[in-house]
């Protein structure tokens, strides 16, 4: 780290999170990270994103890029050496972001929404299946290389399937399980979740 790196506010399980730290790590960006409570955000977070949700990224001249698909550009626009960009789909991920996310919520947190959780893990699932035929005609969700889509999708389907992991399993979507199963494998997302201590500024 250097005075010149950027500035990450970051929350280790957050989906969002950890898609901008993929794209930041895979893009060799270093960065200041610095973890937070949700339930505490620090003022100097909330100073540079009134939000207050993460991932944020502020710059060594002061910009602050907020949204965590703004995050993965900027940081593969400087350098792609995997070619993420290439594996890019945005009303895919767009789905996944809108529908998608809706579903998970109200399967995960059911008794916050004052939604039926099976009717929404059963929307999920279907969307679910639509990534498994993909998955069945090409490799990874953009093309022959895991990519962009593929790290901006993945932490959502991998909170699915932590609901109910027995349930997941025994669903038939072995192409979805299998490329969830190398991805939370891979040295890159193990790279991304290790725990932090909790930022605190300095006196």
């Amino acid at each position: 780290m250097s005075l010149t790196d950027p500035i990450l506010y970051s929350f280790r399980r957050c989906p969002y999170a950890i898609r901008a730290r993929l794209a930041l790590a895979v893009s060799g960006t270093a960065v200041e990270h610095r973890e937070v409570k949700l339930r505490d955000k620090p003022v100097e977070m909330l100073a540079a994103s009134p939000k207050g949700t993460v991932p944020v990224l502020v710059l060594p001249d002061g910009r602050v890029i907020d949204e965590s698909l703004d995050i993965m550009r900027w940081a593969l626009g400087r350098n792609d050496p995997e070619d993420w960009l290439a594996g890019d789909d945005a009303a895919l991920i767009a789905a996944n972001d809108g529908a998608f996310k809706g579903h998970l919520d109200r399967y995960k947190y059911p008794e916050r929404y004052a939604a039926d959780g099976v009717d929404h893990r059963a929307a999920g699932l279907a969307m679910l299946g639509a990534l498994e035929v993909r998955l069945g005609e090409q490799a990874y969700l953009g093309g022959d290389r895991f990519g962009l889509a593929d790290a901006a999708i993945l932490p959502f389907v991998r909170q699915f399937a932590a609901v109910d992991r027995e349930w997941f399993a025994a669903q038939d979507l072995a192409r979805v399980q299998g490329w969830l199963a190398a991805f939370v494998g891979s040295p890159l997302f193990e790279g991304v979740m290790v725990a932090r201590e909790v930022w605190q500024p300095t006196a």
